[in-house]
Parts: structure tokens; C-alpha cells; sequence
């Protein structure tokens, strides 16, 4: 058993106790927890066990007999402990949050989003809302995915839970164009990035070290098993940092310096919206001290990229205003491209 395990499914346990109005028996109880938890077994004496725990440790679980048997929930001196004063303007920062965060939807994480807003309202007072409801109007949020994780939600709390316990996972993986293949991951973390859900795990059969973390799309997951092997995680992995080394989700240890050409007009639109934090834009030609660059001269920007492929369609939107200047391998890759544009469009 994993150290932390215990721990995990306690906190699991609370969770669902504290979802339950009506309370729990042990043995639905632990169904949840081998349905959420992703286990392979759970026996109920061991729900029983972590049940006594948390009592011991303080909190308010009660029961009672009732026509299916005994139940267990939280009581009210629980329940009180936690309760909140929102005002209108955390309330509006809390449901653009939830906006935003659409791409999870289907998942568990959306589930305890949709349940704690859902508390929210229930326990602010009538006027508040109405003053929220008000200033709400005022911002909306638009261009959130429509799409959702509910078909991969077993899966992901799989991974989940092999993070948590540094476990191997046995996955199905379909890349675009290819077969399916088993694969072995060790996986880290999760990330969200542009409406997709990757699973951020190093493949344990690369031997280059800097080459070993890679991020796998959770859409292209056929299967994920957990395996009985436990990996111990790399220390000197910073993944804040693996994941802000490129502008895309192609990121790695290292990455390219890419220089782009851009016009006057796409250089404003740069400035407002950032391909990258870490992005320069520069002029073209060395202006002297004291005098004031020319705002109708092209400029060039300089981006950390990691493939050729997440800088593609950045470079393209911008059209014939923009043209990459160096390395040579991205320059070849937007050029191939844009050739046999022209072929189809002759």
C-alpha cells in the first residue's frame, strides 16, 4: 500500500459523506470509493477502519438504522464548520472561474465545481444574489470548448490515482494516423491546455533522460490500467517549468529560438495577445540612441518554440504578414506548407 493511500481515501470518504443528505451504508460507501478511487478491491471492514479514524480524529460522522441498514453522515457540527460569507464581487470572480474551467467538464473535477456552486447558492443570502445577478451581466465569458471528458472519467480517475501513488500505468494509445499500441507511462501530473486534458508521464523505456517527459492527449487514451509497479519520480523535474518552455504543447527539456518577421499591424496584435510570456519584439534595423523606433517598420519577434507543428497555424493566421526567418527547419516546415497551399488554391 502506498504511504499516502490511507490518506487519499479518507479524504475521498469525507467527500462522500458530505454529498450524502440522507447518508451512506459501508458497503455503498465503499462501491464509491472503488468507483472514484479507481481500486482494484476495497473490502468494507477497511471502510469501517477509516470511518473509526476519522471519529477519532474529530469529526462529527453519525449513524443511524435505517429500512436499508445502517447509514453514516455528517453531522451538523460538521457541516457548520465550513460555511462562508461571499460578497457579489467573489461571487462573479468564483462563476467566471467555473466558465473558464468547461474543459473539465464530465470529469471528477467538474463534479466537486458543479457541487460546491451549487452550495454557494444555496447558503448566500437572497439580496447578495440579486446584487451578483446584476453585476453579472455586466461580463460574459465566450469561446469555451463544448467538448467533455465524460467518456474518459473511469480513465482519468485511473491516472489520477496512479499520480497520486506513483504508480505505472498500462495505457492503450492511439496517435493521429497511426495503430494503437500498449504503452507503459509514468505519469506526474495533468494539464489543460486549449480545451484538451494531457497527461504529463515520462516513457520509461526512452533512455535519453531529457527526452523521457512527454505530454499524451487524453483524447487519444483507448484504455488505462493500473499496474501493481511503483516508479519513483525524477527530483530535479520542474514541470511548471517543462510545461512554459514552449508556446505549444510540444514541450521538453529544451527549446528553440524561433525569429518571425512580422508586419506593423500583426506586431499590435502581438503586443495584445502574447504567443509566449517570454517573447521579444525588436525592430528590424539598429535604431540610434535617443531616436524613436519607426511604429510602420516591420519587427522581429523572437518565441521559444518545440516543434514546427505548434507554430504552424500562429504563423498562417497572420498570412503574408509574417515570415519566419530562422532556424532553417521551421522556415522548410512553414514554406512546405504554404507551397502546397498554393497548389490547391491555383
Amino acid at each position: 500500500m502506498a504511504r499516502n493511500e490511507q490518506l487519499i481515501r479518507q479524504h475521498k470518504l469525507l467527500q462522500l459523506l458530505e454529498f450524502s443528505r440522507f447518508g451512506r451504508t459501508v458497503e455503498e460507501l465503499r462501491g464509491d470509493l472503488v468507483a472514484d478511487l479507481g481500486l482494484t478491491t476495497l473490502h468494507g471492514r477497511t471502510v469501517r477502519r477509516d470511518i473509526e479514524a476519522l471519529q477519532a480524529a474529530g469529526y462529527d460522522i453519525q449513524n443511524e438504522q435505517v429500512e436499508r441498514g445502517k447509514v453514516y453522515k455528517l453531522g451538523r457540527n460538521h457541516t457548520a464548520v465550513h460555511e462562508i460569507a461571499f460578497s457579489a464581487t467573489e461571487l462573479i470572480a468564483l462563476a467566471i472561474g467555473r466558465e473558464l474551467l468547461t474543459p473539465l467538464m464530465g470529469t471528477q473535477y467538474w463534479q466537486g465545481i458543479e457541487t460546491f456552486w451549487n452550495k454557494v447558492q444555496e447558503a448566500i443570502p437572497e439580496g447578495v444574489y440579486e446584487h451578483y445577478e446584476r453585476y453579472r451581466r455586466v461580463l460574459y465569458v465566450s469561446g469555451t470548448p463544448s467538448k467533455t471528458y465524460a467518456a474518459q472519467s473511469g480513465m482519468l480517475k485511473t491516472i489520477t490515482r496512479c499520480i497520486l501513488e506513483h504508480r505505472v500505468v498500462e495505457i492503450q494509445y492511439k496517435s493521429i494516423g497511426r495503430e494503437a499500441s500498449q504503452r507503459r507511462i509514468e505519469p506526474y501530473a495533468l494539464a489543460v491546455h486549449q480545451s484538451s486534458i494531457y497527461v504529463i508521464a515520462a516513457a520509461p523505456e526512452v533512455a535519453d533522460a531529457s527526452e523521457r517527459l512527454r505530454n499524451w492527449k487524453l483524447d487519444r487514451f483507448q484504455q488505462a490500467t493500473v499496474t501493481d509497479d511503483y516508479f519513483k519520480p525524477d527530483p530535479k523535474v520542474d514541470l511548471a517549468k517543462f510545461l512554459s518552455k514552449s508556446i505549444g504543447i510540444f514541450s521538453g527539456e529544451t527549446s528553440t529560438e524561433v525569429k518571425i518577421r512580422v508586419g506593423p499591424r500583426s506586431a499590435s496584435y502581438l503586443k495584445e495577445d502574447p504567443w509566449h510570456p517570454d517573447q521579444t519584439l525588436e525592430p528590424t534595423e539598429q535604431v540610434a540612441e535617443g531616436e524613436t523606433p519607426d511604429p510602420n517598420a516591420d519587427q522581429i519577434l523572437t518565441v521559444p518554440a518545440s516543434h514546427p507543428r505548434e507554430l504552424l497555424p500562429k504563423v498562417l493566421a497572420l498570412g503574408a504578414d509574417a515570415e519566419v526567418i530562422s532556424p532553417p527547419e521551421y522556415r522548410e516546415a512553414v514554406a512546405s506548407v504554404i507551397k502546397t497551399l498554393a497548389q490547391k488554391y491555383q
